[in-house]
């Protein structure tokens, strides 16, 4: 970033082909915003951003038949175009000047030149501009110095920042989100300018909002995203439930933690061994019920009972309201939450047999995730305890291995059918069935017969034969699940 050539970072063939056309027809173009500042900051980038003053969709059709690629998408009414070369993304707009209203965020739109298009942009970092015409190819156009920001990490807008966030209130959530990602600071007046202006976010749809959010979730350390969310009020507006988990309340000299900084804590650790989205999700929402489960015990001091479940059940109702998926997705955070004590109870007791293979049945395929998450809420002040709850972690995961070695529990299902136990007692669809297949899997995870199918059938006539079910005259045993009946 020392380096003032800045064509040197133009190597792309695309950049060459544009700046040819651009020179022939005397054009002004420019690589414009995020594509710039990645460039400078050596961060990968695959979506590129010409801005040009004039008609961008001839320039991009001319650009694009010399790279021989065959189509581009042309938006006419937005004065876009867009194609795909290679491994890049290409964008092409005229320069435009913006005005807004209040009640919303899409602007009036003009005609306008570089300096409009660059006045328009919500931080300095993204206003850099870099020059293709060939007489000053490379050159930047940097007039709210976002080279010494991008050099001393700082956040900051063009122009006003209240009026920069109140026009486009997103740009708030993209404020937070580029301090995660880069590790940057925001610049105090802006930072100011976020908590003034929060309730201006209520104009944002959930969908462009969670975008954003998720976005801060991915980063390396989203626990900076979520602190800057909650001193600037911005939190409140869309996640109240994560607001309330917030502060240590004392009686009888017995506190709780603040389980809004420890789902922080939480979501970082992590974070350092996952990069999926709904994982990170769970660790969010883990003890998302712990303030309307919080009781005071005078001998135990504070209890959060329930509060599992009730987070799983809450799970639903909050994706809802924040556009998130509603689909498997949101199954497998519920699922997550609701089982996130179990592994730690485990740790905290004897590890049975019939305690791992219940948690293997009901994980399934997510044992592995649920454990990650169980790990990462590992948290004490107390380095020791720590480390004796890590050491005893490490004893249950070598005893899952070991029982789903032995036993192959992972989503199993019930030995024998439903359709057996109907042959056997020459039964309909009744209570009885689920009855049977119920108490053979209750035995099965409880050890007292193994997880084989002879073993259940023997277990499925003792059953029967205590509800007061006659054996079919005509059922005969079957073998390895498969049945025959003779008809006299």
């Amino acid at each position: 970033m020392k380096t003032k050539n800045y064509a040197s970072y133009l190597k792309h063939p695309v950049f060459k082909v544009a700046s040819q056309v651009v020179t022939e027809n005397n054009l002004q173009a420019y690589v414009i915003g995020g594509f710039v500042r990645d460039l400078l900051l050596e961060r990968p980038s695959k979506d590129i951003d010409i801005v040009v003053v004039g008609n961008g969709l001839d320039l991009a059709k001319e650009i694009a038949t010399r790279l021989r690629v065959s189509k581009v998408s042309v938006f006419e009414n937005f004065g876009t175009a867009q194609f795909k070369y290679k491994d890049l993304d290409v964008e092409f707009v005229g320069a435009r000047k913006e005005s807004y209203r209040r009640d919303s965020r899409k602007p009036i739109v003009e005609n306008g030149t570089l300096a409009d298009d660059q006045n328009r942009r919500d931080f300095t970092i993204n206003a850099l501009a870099l020059s293709l015409h060939q007489e000053n190819f490379g050159e930047i156009i940097d007039p709210f110095n976002g080279l010494d920001d991008l050099e001393k990490g700082i956040i900051r807008t063009p122009l006003d920042p209240d009026i920069t966030y109140s026009d486009d209130p997103l740009r708030m959530m993209r404020a937070v989100r580029f301090a995660t990602q880069l590790g940057f600071k925001i610049e105090t007046e802006s930072l100011n300018a976020l908590q003034r202006n929060a309730e201006r976010l209520n104009i944002i749809s959930g969908e462009r909002i969670i975008d954003e959010l998720n976005k801060i979730i991915l980063a390396e350390e989203p626990s900076r995203g979520f602190k800057l969310l909650n001193s600037t009020k911005l939190l409140h507006q869309f996640f109240p439930e994560m607001i309330a988990l917030q502060g240590v309340e004392t009686i009888d000299g017995k506190s709780h933690k603040d389980n809004f900084y420890h789902t922080l804590e939480v979501l970082d650790n992590i974070s350092e061994n996952t990069d999926k989205l709904w994982l990170r999700w769970a660790a969010i929402m883990h003890d998302i019920a712990k303030p309307p489960t919080k009781k005071f015990d005078t001998e135990i001091g504070w209890t959060f009972h329930g509060h599992e479940e009730l987070g799983a059940r809450m799970t639903y109702r909050i994706f809802k309201r924040l556009k998130l998926p509603l689909d498997a997705k949101m199954k497998y955070v519920e699922k997550l939450v609701r089982l996130h004590l179990r592994p730690i109870s485990l740790v905290k007791g004897n590890v049975t047999d019939s305690a791992v293979r219940r948690l293997l049945f009901e994980a399934g395929d997510d044992i592995e995730d649920l454990m990650t998450l169980c790990n990462a809420d590992i948290t004490s002040k107390n380095e020791f305890k720590v480390q004796k709850y890590k050491k005893n972690f490490e004893l249950v995961t070598m005893k899952l291995k070991d029982v789903e070695e032995k036993d192959q529990i992972r989503n199993f299902q019930p030995p024998v059918s439903g359709e057996i136990i109907m042959k056997a007692f020459d039964l309909k669809p009744c209570n009885e069935i689920g009855v049977i297949k119920t108490t053979i899997k209750d035995a099965i995870l409880e050890g007292t017969i193994p997880n084989e199918f002879e073993a259940a059938l023997e277990q499925m006539l003792i059953i029967g034969k205590d509800l007061g079910l006659t054996l079919s005259n005509d059922f005969q045993m079957p073998k390895n699940n498969i049945f025959t009946t003779d008809k006299k």
